[in-house]
């Protein structure tokens, strides 16, 4: 089989079509994850969201806040927050604009992970490792997301690529220093690269140690972390605790983090463990778990003919999936997003699975019905298939696990994309005319500079204000609500503080304040509430009073299925005498 006769036309297909899978319909759909928790604090490099079980330093420092916080973030390095920052300064504050960036180096991962096959295996297995690892649905999703995944895994595989040059080119070592800083000023899980160097080096290269560009690369991956480094320091010497990562690596539990978000999922080893496999299987197409699984069974068969040959062959790959597995069971659990980082070696073990296939001597009439082929462009286009139906189709079609991927996150179409919209379409070119005193001063201050910004760019005043029922999904409330609120100064409040308002301040007090309009936002059934315990009847009883009052929707969301999503009255206010 000779696959890359054009090769170049090839990996030019899989990089176009890994760069359809990731960009189509890329702002469209719910987001409901983390990537809101990441985006919305970039928007204003702003370490915040207000979230009553992780607090920051700013809420902690009001108003005096030390200049050192701004070096970091409480949970995260700061990099992936910039990054977005940047992209949402160009594109604006919308889904494709900090989930941009992610996509962009998703495809440039599937080039990096082609190099890498090739100069490992071939150019046949960096080829098919690259197509695989270009459609297949849990790579896709990651590179969808502002996730800092789809970075991390980028930086891995910009790090190994200068590693494996730095084998007969020692100046590569700085290129591995600086992917590995970038890396770890993305994620912590990063340092990952930290052992798997230093294993196979011992193993393979010792000789490397004595060459000066290696510790030029280590101090200018230091240098490139730094400000991370002296974050911690600082937060150490002020509070008695380091960042919330970090504090959870290194044991401690500071009470102003007493939920742990993230960590409770896999509390021990036996949790980790028992999830790994089912996990594993879940978040990728069984397509290309089979694949993956007839490698493994190729390399036992090869070991077993020849062990030293094997092991030689394939040492790196080993030490990679080595740590990597250890990384995911011993310590941060079984994560969709983490799994992730496994795929690109997976889909390389899959590639040398078929080039090794290749080589064995089959059957005439096998040979000329270019068997190989057929199940190699089979393997890929129900790859493509699974992935399509797994995050492009607003829902998918057929059974779970065998025809779509639970991995849906941000691809689901409740209608919280549309409430977005119409915010985003009712605010544009306004300014609000009032606002509401603010409960820490760095908001007050984003307040004021919204406002000026906004007079400057000749925006007219709105005296509106938006109520809404405080059931909406907490983190659908922090993109569409607490976004329009801290970073413009719209005036929306929940249900529940509204009705506080009228009974400590009067029924006319928002008459008095000056609001013309109000609007009442309400979700439906249709779409996912927040978790009790804090779910409200608020809601309910305020939409119950607006009615008995003739009040009638005056808009009704819908989302793609045709379905009532949210219900939004509207209340014009006469201006007070």
């Amino acid at each position: 089989m000779e696959i890359i006769k054009h090769r170049q036309k090839i990996l030019l297909c899989i990089l176009l079509l890994a760069a359809i899978l990731r960009t189509w319909s890329l702002g469209s759909g719910d987001t409901l994850s983390d990537e809101v928790l990441y985006s919305f604090r970039a928007i204003g490099m702003l370490d915040f969201d207000e979230a009553a079980d992780q607090t920051t330093p700013l809420e902690w420092f009001d108003p005096y806040i030390p200049a050192w916080t701004k070096l970091s973030f409480h949970d995260h390095p700061p990099l992936v927050f910039f990054i977005q920052h940047i992209f949402m300064s160009i594109f604006g504050e919308t889904l494709f604009a900090f989930r941009l960036p992610s996509t962009l180096l998703g495809i440039a991962s599937v080039y990096l992970l082609y190099i890498i096959g090739t100069r490992l295996y071939g150019r046949q297995a960096g080829l098919i490792a690259a197509g695989l690892f270009g459609t297949t649905v849990n790579h896709v999703v990651i590179s969808r997301l502002g996730l800092q995944e789809s970075y991390v895994i980028f930086f891995i595989l910009l790090a190994i690529y200068f590693f494996l040059k730095a084998e007969t080119h020692k100046k590569q070592y700085i290129g591995v220093g600086i992917a590995v800083g970038l890396g770890l000023l993305t994620k912590y899980t990063t340092g990952i690269l930290i052992p798997i160097f230093l294993t196979y080096m011992l193993i393979c290269r010792r000789e490397d140690f004595k060459y000066r560009f290696l510790w030029v690369g280590t101090l200018i991956s230091i240098i490139i972390f730094s400000p991370v480094i002296i974050y911690n320091f600082k937060l150490y010497q002020a509070v008695g605790h380091f960042d919330f990562q970090l504090s959870f690596i290194v044991g401690q539990n500071p009470e102003v983090w007493g939920v742990q978000p993230g960590k409770e999922e896999f509390p021990s080893l036996i949790s980790r463990a028992a999830a790994f496999f089912p996990n594993l299987f879940n978040f990728n197409s069984w397509v290309f778990l089979a694949l993956f699984a007839g490698s493994s069974v190729t390399f036992f068969v090869s070991l077993a003919k020849n062990i030293k040959e094997t092991i030689r062959r394939h040492i790196f790959l080993l030490i990679i999936l080595f740590w990597f597995a250890l990384l995911i069971i011993g310590f941060i659990g079984p994560s969709f997003r983490f799994l992730a980082m496994l795929t690109p070696f997976m889909a390389l073990a899959t590639g040398i699975l078929v080039v090794n296939v290749a080589e064995v001597r089959l059957p005439q009439f096998v040979q000329k019905s270019n068997f190989r082929n057929i199940i190699t462009v089979l393997s890929l286009c129900l790859e493509i298939l699974y992935s399509i139906n797994s995050q492009l189709l607003p829902y998918p079609k057929a059974t779970e696990i065998w025809a779509w991927s639970p991995v849906r996150f941000e691809n689901y179409n409740w209608g919280y994309h549309e409430l977005d919209e119409w915010m985003r379409e009712k605010t544009e070119g306004k300014m609000p005319a009032l606002a509401f005193e603010q409960k820490y001063h760095f908001v007050s201050a984003i307040h004021k500079e919204a406002l000026a910004k906004a007079e400057r760019n000749g925006k007219q005043p709105m005296s509106a204000l938006f109520v809404y029922d405080k059931n909406i999904n907490s983190i659908a409330q922090l993109w569409i609500m607490d976004r329009l609120q801290i970073y413009h100064a719209w005036p929306i409040i929940t249900a529940d503080t509204y009705i506080q308002f009228l009974n400590e301040k009067g029924a006319d007090y928002f008459d008095r304040m000056g609001f013309q309009e109000i609007y009442y936002i309400f979700p439906t059934e249709k779409v996912p509430w927040k978790k009790p315990p804090h779910v409200t009847d608020t809601g309910g009883k305020l939409e119950e009073a607006l009615t008995k009052n003739k009040l009638q929707p005056a808009i009704i969301l819908e989302n793609k299925r045709g379905e009532q999503a949210f219900r939004i009255y509207r209340n014009d206010i006469k201006p007070a005498p």
